[in-house]
């Protein structure tokens, strides 16, 4: 059942026709400060690849790490040179409210490049670090270099995962196996959940660290 929707998608048409292209583009996109399904198609087309095997695991790699480093050089110039003007004027367009801004300083005061590696693996963080960074007047060569890590970390984290996931799925046939797959899946899910709850506790914490200010 699970590789009859991959094979009838709509992503499987999409990457079918654009390939690695679609994956560079939206993870650059989402990377660039614009909520995006980047991680998302990272994930779809990994899973493709495994199950379909007409792209490579090293094509999704290497786009999606390429698309993240390349969009976040782009949205940290923007924060650079655009900073606290543009996210007062602008800023609500792409869902980087006060709260989230302040998420941003908490984190970035306390761990610095940390936030930029560990960032790509964090849904709020993933879309909105590379500006903050920026923002924030983060040295560059020193955020290339977290970033260019934590870009490819990432893209080959969640290839080789989604990949052998894709793979798996044409063997999927006893109650077990269906079972396991159950799990996996409550198992992101799960990890969504905590990505929200925690989102909600950074909130409180930087409020209380910046209670006026933007």
């Amino acid at each position: 059942m699970l590789a009859f929707l991959v094979h009838n998608s709509e992503i499987d048409h999409l990457l079918s026709t654009w390939g690695y292209f679609v994956v560079f583009a939206f993870v650059m996109i989402e990377s660039l400060g614009i909520p995006f399904p980047g991680e998302t198609t990272l994930t779809l087309a990994a899973i493709y690849a495994g199950n379909t095997h007409k792209l490579t695991l090293g094509g999704v790699i290497a786009a999606a790490a390429l698309g993240a480093i390349i969009g976040d050089n782009i949205g940290y110039g923007i924060g650079r040179f655009g900073g606290y003007r543009l996210l007062r004027r602008y800023g609500h367009y792409v869902r980087i409210d006060e709260r989230r801004v302040k998420i941003g300083r908490y984190l970035f005061a306390r761990h610095g490049g940390k936030v930029v590696f560990f960032g790509r693996f964090v849904s709020v963080l993933r879309t909105y670090a590379a500006f903050l960074a920026g923002t924030l007047q983060m040295h560059w060569l020193w955020f290339l270099v977290c970033n260019a890590a934590g870009g490819i970390v990432w893209a080959t984290t969640f290839g080789v995962l989604f990949y052998e996931f894709g793979a798996a799925l044409e063997k999927l046939q006893t109650p077990v196996d269906i079972a396991l797959a159950v799990a996996a899946l409550g198992f992101v899910a799960a990890g969504i959940w905590y990505a929200k709850h925690k989102e909600a506790e950074l909130s409180r914490l930087a409020e209380a660290a910046f209670p006026d200010d933007f």
